[in-house]
This record gives structure tokens, sequence and C-alpha cells, in this order.
């Protein structure tokens, strides 16, 4: 098979903009920046400038979308705004227009392969080969990771035991290319399952019969793939076959066929597509994070990590609070921010909450067991005695000796002033508050970076059923299925939301979005006259199931999810377009498809029958 797929990838909807102010008499810096990765940038940054790490605060405050692109370091304004700042010594800003990222913020996604796919008359795939060229641009600022992505995700959720991808990369005089949301994965089940409905047609088969033949099953995990891309890729943890089962109910795939034929009596054509996929999260190992206890009994989280949206700012406080014993409103989270945070890499990569949690989670066991040695010097009792829960310290078996967090934050540094809460137990405050008398005042505070082994890989199903107009070419999405598994799921409703926001973005790529260029690489597309985002009215109806099959290789149990929804839209729509287009022999092997090119596929292969 010959595939393409292309589109937008820094999507338009993120913009940039940047402030930087220097302080000539504190001889200090600071800057506002919409960037995905503040503390590289501040570090870079300080390189450049001639500047020392105290010298730079960077804030990364309520970013904005962040697909991918902002994590460019550098663009050429993220270093001009704070030269021209540092050299006028004055504040600069910097705003970006949206013809300005139109023509210049990074862009992914164009791909070309040349795929083969060989099995046996049952059904079983025996091997795969893809040759690809990769669009880069103008340069790469980093690198072949697309296509070390591409690599790393052709062979998804099967058991394929033998495997060849060859791939170029080929500098253009267009936009430059960085990661974008999906990062090639798309590109790779595209592939995958496109041989998969080869196959299929070839046996005579329905697909979904042979992807379930060829799932990896549960007892084979860790499951390693042979690949090298890197490191070895293993996936850590899975369950495919239920997972598949549970999309084929939710998107009705038992009683489609009927469905499809009475349609058809009646002029109207639909299909159906299911695709699984796979994806590895969490790249780049190292994310910090700060954890201190302050005297009002505030837990006090700081993070590098920015956030686009993620609700990064609920989820650490969730698992804080949980590492801890206290209540989630007594825990403030600050992401974004390099002050006293000089170790971490940014957010991408579906990264946040396995690195991020990882780390918050790390530094406050830490702090807790400094809490309870402090309570148990205080107390005279042994620290396996020590209990703490609800925001207070205990003393195991005698709840009622007990002291809130409050309580003993301030008894860290006590004064002459200090009286107990409501909630302290009046005895037990009394012996505690002799005790702090007169010791140094002790610091409640501490710092962990995570550090893990490998990436987690999370997975799903997807499955659409649309229906096809072949003479005007529209698609409309009937019904859409998923069913998500990104190991042990912190907050449902922020899990749900990163995967129907890439969900709408993958309906984007695969059916309204091109960034078009003319022969000489200018770009045609500069303004939402030319390109279309996706609408309310493009989104259809979502049935959504999750599974959770958790990640050995972090103390959450997590992995990632930012990326999942768009992964494999691609793939599923393809497939339904080319089932409800049968009638017609039509075969889909680019992405997006507009409707003037489902017309001209209807064409041709009306053609070609006549011919035939």
């Amino acid at each position: 098979l010959h595939l393409s797929i292309e589109r937008s990838t820094a999507s338009p909807i993120e913009g940039r903009g940047m402030n930087a102010a220097w302080d000539a008499d504190a001889r200090r810096m600071t800057i506002y920046a919409s960037t995905q990765a503040p503390v590289p940038l501040e570090k870079g940054l300080c390189r450049l400038l001639g500047l020392e790490l105290d010298q730079v605060h960077l804030e990364a405050p309520d970013v904005g979308g962040g697909f991918g692109s902002k994590i460019m370091v550098f663009y050429a304004e993220e270093i001009v705004v704070p030269y021209a700042a540092l050299q006028l010594g004055a504040p600069v800003k910097w705003i970006e227009d949206r013809w300005e990222y139109f023509v210049a913020a990074n862009q992914e996604r164009r791909q070309i392969h040349d795929a083969e796919i060989a099995f046996d008359e049952d059904g079983t795939i025996l091997a795969v080969r893809t040759r690809l060229l990769h669009d880069g641009g103008a340069y790469t600022p980093y690198g072949s990771d697309v296509v070390h992505n591409t690599a790393t995700h052709v062979l998804g959720q099967y058991r394929i035991p033998a495997f060849e991808i060859t791939g170029q990369v080929i500098f253009t005089n267009k936009v430059p290319v960085s990661p974008y949301r999906g990062a090639g994965r798309p590109q790779a089940v595209f592939v995958m399952e496109r041989l998969i409905g080869a196959m299929a047609r070839r046996l005579g088969r329905d697909p979904n019969e042979i992807r379930r033949r060829n799932l990896i099953p549960a007892d084979a995990f860790p499951y390693e793939t042979g690949l090298h891309i890197k490191a070895p890729v293993t996936y850590d943890s899975g369950n495919y076959a239920p997972a598949f089962g549970k999309a084929l109910e939710l998107i009705e795939a038992a009683g489609f066929r009927e469905e499809q034929a009475a349609a058809r009596a009646v002029g109207r054509h639909l299909g159906l597509g299911v695709v699984p996929y796979i994806e590895a999260t969490a790249p780049a190992r190292n994310e910090a994070c700060g954890a201190r206890l302050d005297g009002d009994g505030t837990l006090v989280l700081s993070l590098g990590l920015a956030s686009q949206g993620q609700g990064h700012e609920t989820v650490f406080a969730q698992i804080a609070a949980d590492a801890l014993g206290c209540r989630m409103s007594d825990v403030t989270v600050r992401t974004g921010n390099t002050a006293g945070e000089d170790e971490g890499i940014g957010t991408f990569g579906s990264r946040g909450v396995v690195m991020g949690g990882t780390a918050v989670v790390l530094a406050v066991r830490e702090l807790r067991e400094q809490l309870i040695a402090f309570a148990a010097d205080l107390f005279e009792i042994a620290p396996s005695d020590i209990e703490i829960a609800d925001g207070a310290v205990s003393v195991a078996g005698s709840p009622q000796r007990r002291l809130t967090l409050a309580t003993l934050a301030a008894l860290a540094n006590p004064t002459p002033a200090l009286t107990a809460s409501a909630n302290d137990d009046p005895a037990t405050f009394e012996l505690a508050r002799s005790r702090a008398s007169g010791r140094s005042p002790a610091t409640l505070a501490a710092q962990a970076q995570a550090d893990l082994p490998a990436m987690t890989f999370a997975s799903g199903v997807h499955g659409a059923v649309v229906e096809v107009d072949p003479g005007t070419g529209g698609v409309r999405i009937l019904r859409y299925a998923l069913v998500h598994d990104c190991g042990v799921i912190v907050n449902p409703t922020i899990v749900e939301g990163q995967i129907l926001g890439g969900l709408a973005q993958g309906i984007g790529g695969a059916l309204l979005e091109r960034l078009v260029f003319d022969p000489s690489g200018q770009p045609q597309t500069t303004s939402f006259m030319d390109f279309r985002l996706p609408t309310v009215d493009d989104i259809p109806e979502v049935r959504l199931a999750h599974f959770q099959t958790p990640s050995p290789l972090n103390p959450l149990g997590v992995k990632g999810t930012g990326e999942a929804g768009v992964i494999p839209v691609s793939a599923v729509i393809a497939e339904a377009i080319e089932d409800a287009l049968s009638p017609f022999d039509v075969r889909v092997d680019s992405m997006p498809l507009f409707p003037d090119e489902i017309v001209s596929l209807v064409a041709a292969a009306g053609s070609k029958a006549a011919q035939a």
C-alpha cells in the first residue's frame, strides 16, 4: 500500500507571547513566557545572556493551548525579547498575531509510507514492513523524534514476529517540524490499520476478527516487542482483548451489518471502523517537585511543569493530599514557575501525571516522614505510633491525642503567643509546646525528583459509525465509541476532558484541516478563512469507557493520557469511510480527506469498474 497522512501540527489555536523585564538594581530578570518547557528555556537563556540561574525568574502561567510547538526552545522571540529588555533596561512585550503563527510556528504530520503485510490463511500476521518519507521542514529542532515515535507505534497492540521500518527525513523549504499532539503516532496507526483492512479484503474476513486474533494476550506483559528505538521498547502492562470487546459493544458492532443493509436499501451509505492503538507516554525521565508545610498548615507544592489546561493544580493537589493525609483545600500548587526548581523538562509527551505526579508523591512522602519524626519527638513516642489523617497528627490507638498540621507547623518555629486550636487536644498541645520550647526551628520541606526507568504504554480502542454521501463527499459521524486505559485514574473528569479534546483535534485532522503550500513553499492557509477548525457541530455522540491496568513503573500506577484521544482517529474514520463506500470499491489511503476528494475517489472507482 502507498499511504500518506498530513495536516497542521502546531494548531493555530495555540498562539504565543512573551514579556521580559530587567531590574538593573537587583540585577534580576523576570520573564513571562507561553512555553511548555519553562526550566529548559530559563537555563538556555541564562547561558545565552550570560546570567546566573538566580538572576532569572521565568513563569509560564496559564499557557493556553500547548500541543507541541511550545517546546521549541528556542524560537527567535524567546531570545530577542529578553535580550532587548536587558539592553534597554525596560520591560519588553511581544504578542504573536494569527498570521505569524500560521507561517512561522512549527508543524508536523506529513509522512508518505510504502507498506507491506504478510499473513497466513488463518489471519495471523507474520510480518510488516514499511518505508517512509518524513517531511522535516526547513530544519528539524528535534531531529528524527517524530520518526522514532512512528517506528515505536506501528506494531500497536498486535503480536507481530517480524517487523522492518526504514525512513528518510527530507528537508524542504517549508515551516520547521517538531512534535504535535500525537507526534508520529497517528501516522503509525494509520499505516497498520490500513494494512489490516487490505488483509481482510484479501482473506474475505471481518477486519475485527483479524484484529482480535492478533492482539497481544494479557499474560504476555510486560511485553518485549523486540524493537530498540533509542531504548528497548517494552509494553509495561495492558489487557487488550476485553477493551476491544467493550469498544465493539459500545459502537453496536454486532448489529451493524443489518443497520448498514437497511440504510443502503433507502440510499444511505453507512460505514463502521474500529481501531486499537498504544501510546508511549512520559518520555524524558527527570522532573522535580518541592513540598513544604507553611506555618498555617498549608502544603505548598512547586513544580517547573507548565500547564496548558490539563488541570495540574487539581491532580497534583489530589495526589499530595492522599500522600500526606490532608484535605485538597489545604494544598497550594504552583506550576510553570522556575523559582527554586532547577530540574525538569516540561509538559509534553503525556508525561505530566506520570513524571510530575511521581515527583509530587515522592516529595510529599519525604515531607510526611519529616512530620512523623518531628511529631514523635514532641509526643515522646516512637515514630511508628504516629498517624497522619484528615489534616492532623495523632497517636495510634489514641485518636484523641491529636494536633492539626497547622499547629505542628507552628511548633516547628514556636512563638510565646502560640495557643492551641479548637481541633487540638489541649494536653497533647501543652506537652508538645513544652518540648518545642527552646529547640532550634525545624524546616518542614522536601525536594524530590522523578527518574523513572522507562516509558509507560497507555492503550485504547476507538470505533466510529459514519454516513457518507457519495454525491457530495460529505461525511457525518453518527456515533463514536472510545475505550481508554491510562493505568490508575487520578481524576476521571480530567482524563475524559483530555480524551475528548484529543478526539476533536483528531476529527479536524481527518476531515477538516490541511496546511497548503504553493510550489515554492509559500503558506497558502494563513487565517481561519482557509483553515477550518472543528466546532461543536462536528463532534458526534461519544460513548466512553475506561479500563485500568496499573503501570508497575511508578508509585501511582499511572500512564499518560494527553495524546491518546487524537492518535487513532484518522485510521478509524478512514476505515469507516471505506466501509461505507464499499459498493463503489473505494480505497482510502490518505488523510485528511475532504469532500471533493471523496467525490473524486467514487468517480475514479466507477470509471475503473466501467473499463473493466
